[in-house]
């Protein structure tokens, strides 16, 4: 049984700087995130495998968000920089077997963490 637990998320402003982490307890392989704003479907944001040297990021996001993670931790990061607003969303951690980017894909998921972009 995996369990994920969520934290960093609040507000802040465009241009700014936020990191999400998310702890993780169990058996562990792929670790990412996904995002939903109201209104919307969730979406892929970042994925990294087991060693961390492999990682991907969805268009929206390349170049401003980097994920990471500390396996002695079983901890994954979501470095957010210069956000904007569009990225206002509920931001879930995800744990899987493959990095894919459709949800159905994650067997595993934190109960989300809101992150709210001021202009």
């Amino acid at each position: 049984q995996v369990q994920l637990v969520e934290s960093g998320g609040g507000l802040v402003q465009a241009g700014g700087s936020l990191r999400l982490s998310c702890a993780a307890s169990g058996r562990i392989y792929v670790m990412g995130w996904f995002r939903q704003a109201p209104g919307k479907e969730r979406e892929f944001v970042a994925a990294i495998n087991w060693s961390g040297t492999s990682t991907v990021y969805a268009d929206s996001v390349k170049g401003r968000f980097a994920i990471s993670r500390d396996r002695a931790k079983n901890t994954v990061y979501l470095q957010m920089n210069s956000p904007k607003v569009e990225d206002t969303a509920v931001y879930y951690c995800v744990v899987g077997d493959t990095i894919r980017e459709e949800p159905a894909a994650w067997g595993y998921w934190g109960q989300g963490t809101q992150v709210t972009v001021s202009s």
